[in-house]
């Protein structure tokens, strides 16, 4: 292992995707490692949502069909940006609504409890605001999630088995539910295994692509999955709130929305103001309102970077990043106790690198502190998150240098061991 950081310069100047690196606004001497939480404003972003608002102000409610970027098409513009990324065809994704929105709309379209079949399957591991959801969800078809709730256990806290998972398919499980990425240790499930293997048993399944989406690449279409969803402002720097996405396989087309709105509508017939609904037989039937012009529109210029690159380029980098990044912590740091605790083998690490130490949160501080930006996840994690189109391997290489310095001369002892309000 070459601890150099010459050697990391050396990996720079190799790295086919550095010039993305200008794209973006980076902060003088900090490390923004983090990305896998909220990803940094690009300058392509960023005028991309002056162009929409230029377009409100010169067409006010023209800018509905006119502009460069008609408001009422432009789900569909960047749907048919974003499949690629998930191994989908244009038509079988739509960019609206939220994370939760998105998977409140798609379990009360597929989640249909009758005979044997009243469970919904997830995960312990998963992030809250999914389980809340389903449990929603249950209550709503009028079933005790206590009961109707089934969540595969962790043998080690940290990640998930693929037979765990399979063996949890009971002919009383009517969907799952699954993170393609767990959101704290970064474990890449086998989106294709479970799939089929749930598709064998008669049970339809979908994923959140939260931690994935633009960080490494899926064949959902070819894998058969049901349906997905995601936010956008993690790898995909769309932004703080930025606009969702959803994917439903076409095999799923004319099933009509579980929650239908206003957008549900085919695009010809939408302003024939029917009180019956005439679904889109696109994704587009499973919007609900409205879309946010403004809040979708940073996407417009982060989805063209992500086309420009291309998502297998993407994850090349990505796994050489975190690999790099594993090799030095194993190098320079495991005798102050820190542990990896998400998976190393490259077919199931996510896009980041999940620490565990029991002084995570003043740690985390402390690298805050000394301009390296992580992600503390309580009560113990530290994620890290070298994103492959801003990041760079000698900032890899600098992380580990200033946590080494902090951890030798302690002074992550000058904070208290305790998260913050946003953590």
């Amino acid at each position: 292992m070459n601890t150099e950081k010459s050697y990391a310069k050396e990996l720079d100047q190799q790295d086919e995707l550095k010039s993305f690196r200008k794209e973006f606004y980076l902060g003088n001497d900090t490390i923004y490692f983090d990305g896998n939480s909220l990803g940094l404003l690009s300058k392509r972003a960023e005028q991309s949502v002056l162009a929409l608002m230029a377009s409100w102000k010169e067409h006010a409610i023209d800018g509905w069909t006119e502009g460069t970027h008609p408001w009422y098409y432009v789900s569909e513009k960047l749907g048919k940006l974003s499949a690629p990324l998930i191994g989908a065809e244009a038509d079988e994704v739509i960019v609206t609504g939220s994370t939760t929105t998105n998977l409140h709309q798609l379990a009360a379209t597929f989640f249909n409890p009758k005979g044997k079949r009243t469970k919904i399957l997830a995960d312990e591991l998963n992030f809250p605001s999914d389980i809340y959801a389903i449990k929603s969800q249950l209550e709503l078809k009028g079933v005790d999630p206590e009961e109707h709730l089934v969540q595969v256990k962790s043998k080690n806290g940290n990640t998930l088995e693929t037979t765990d998972i399979v063996a949890a398919m009971t002919e009383d499980i009517a969907l799952i539910i699954l993170p393609s990425v767990l959101y704290r240790s970064g474990q890449l499930l086998d989106i294709q295994t479970l799939t089929k293997e749930a598709h064998q048993r008669g049970i339809m399944i979908g994923f959140d692509l939260c931690h994935s989406i633009g960080s490494i690449p899926h064949h959902l279409s070819e894998w058969g999955v049901d349906f997905a969803f995601w936010c956008t402002y993690k790898h995909l720097n769309g932004g703080p709130g930025s606009v969702g996405g959803l994917y439903v396989n076409r095999r799923h087309f004319g099933k009509r929305p579980g929650l239908a709105g206003w957008f549900s509508s085919a695009k010809d017939k939408q302003f024939d103001m029917e009180h019956t609904l005439s679904p889109a037989d696109t994704a587009g039937a499973y919007q609900i309102g409205t879309p946010h012009v403004l809040s979708i529109a940073p996407l417009i210029g982060s989805l063209e970077m992500f086309q420009e690159a291309g998502i297998d380029r993407i994850r090349d980098k990505s796994l050489r990043l975190t690999g790099y990044l594993m090799d030095l912590i194993k190098s320079e740091l495991f005798s102050y106790g820190f542990t990896i605790a998400n998976p190393e083998d490259e077919t199931t690490r996510g896009g980041h690198v999940f620490l565990i130490h029991p002084e995570a949160a003043r740690i985390c501080k402390a690298l805050k502190a000394d301009g390296v930006v992580p992600d503390f996840r309580n009560p113990n994690g530290i994620r890290l998150a070298p994103v492959a189109l801003y990041n760079t391997f000698e900032e890899v290489w600098e992380m580990v240098s200033r946590l080494k310095e902090i951890m030798d001369k302690k002074s992550y002892k000058n904070y208290e061991n305790k998260r913050g309000v946003i953590a």
